[in-house]
């Protein structure tokens, strides 16, 4: 298996555990003298058997990512990486709007608003980072499908 094959199971997973979590919870009580639409104890089991198949695809994914390379670093760094990357394009992106003076003012006594940054500086930083994002991304979802999982 693939670690891409491993991550989309990882997601389904993940989203089965929710289903099952919000099963026992519409399960969890009933009117006196009625029974639960479905057995608690039977969503209970399979709930912690799915919670435990998870925990090893997720621990097989992580011994996976730190011994794997991808562009002349670990796996492990390129995914720190590019979650900081996508922090600072975020930021960058909001300051711009944020900067971005859209008020029209009526009349002379209106208080006026100036941006305290440069719009296009800031945007085109915004779109730098936007560009390193993307490639390291590329890298990341190619090497996704070229390593094999860990044992």
């Amino acid at each position: 298996m693939k670690i891409a094959e491993a991550l989309a199971l990882r997601a389904d997973h993940q989203k089965r555990i929710e289903q099952l979590k919000a099963r026992l919870l519409r399960n969890a009580k009933v009117q006196e003298g009625e029974q639960p639409a479905e057995d608690p104890e039977a969503l209970i089991l399979e709930y912690e058997a799915l919670a435990s198949e998870l925990v090893h695809l997720i621990k097989r994914i992580n011994v996976t990512n730190s011994s794997a390379s991808v562009a002349g670093r670990s796996m492990t760094q390129a995914l720190a990486e590019r979650d900081i990357l996508k922090l600072r394009h975020t930021m960058y992106r909001d300051l711009a709007q944020a900067a971005t003076i859209t008020q029209a003012v009526a009349t002379r006594s209106e208080v006026r608003f100036k941006g305290t940054v440069t719009v296009s500086v800031v945007q085109k930083k915004a779109d730098v980072i936007a560009k390193d994002l993307r490639e390291l991304d590329a890298r990341i979802q190619e090497a996704n499908w070229l390593i094999d999982l860990a044992e």
